[in-house]
């Protein structure tokens, strides 16, 4: 009995040692560009995929140690961060007068300074630049909408599927959101522009 039983373990440990030497990675391409890695060849319906072994050994990184107050015991001490050395306060700091409301902090005597002139100038770019893009936006978002067609857009001779085909009205329902918020961050950039 402990002899079968020695005779199955190293059975068992052979087959552990011999698998990974006889594993292969496969990357596979379907039709639409979808790349995916394997460690199975393509067969059957998904034949249609492209695949080819990857020669490469994979490399892994490992993830960095998180740090803060869940980190655990080498976590960084907890208390008052010491002001960091230099001409420059922290960023994000403001000095406070004695009202409590923060004020911006002085820039030092020799920080450059844009003359006023120059920085309309550069206003005035900018704002050209910000409404041209905003034209550009509002004629995409125009063509998008148009194309949508309130959620039925119509339908094309390669979508027999009709799950390919809500997967395009989904994507250009995402493509009108993001062309909407486009539209907002410029028309921001634009407030922000002095006159």
């Amino acid at each position: 009995m402990i002899r079968l039983l020695r005779r199955l373990g190293l059975m068992v440990g052979l087959i552990l040692i011999a698998a990974p030497a006889s594993a292969q990675i496969y990357r596979c391409e379907s039709a639409s560009g979808v790349v995916e890695y394997t460690n199975a060849p393509a067969s059957g319906p998904a034949a249609e995929r492209q695949c080819r072994v990857v020669d490469a050994s994979i490399t892994v990184i490992p993830a960095p140690k998180p740090v803060g107050p869940k980190a655990g015991p080498a976590a960084a001490p907890t208390g008052p961060v010491p002001p960091a050395p230099g001409p420059f306060p922290p960023a994000g700091a403001a000095q406070r007068p004695s009202g409590g409301t923060p004020t911006a902090a002085a820039p030092p005597a020799g920080f450059p300074r844009v003359d006023t002139a120059a920085q309309r100038t550069l206003d005035g770019d900018r704002r050209r630049i910000l409404e041209d893009e905003l034209r550009k936006e509002e004629a995409r978002l125009a063509e998008l909408r148009a194309a949508f067609n309130n959620g039925e857009p119509e339908r094309r001779g390669d979508e027999r599927n009709y799950l390919k085909y809500l997967e395009r009205v989904q994507r250009m329902r995402e493509d009108i959101g993001r062309a909407e918020s486009n539209l907002a961050s410029i028309r921001q950039e634009l407030a922000a522009i002095r006159n």
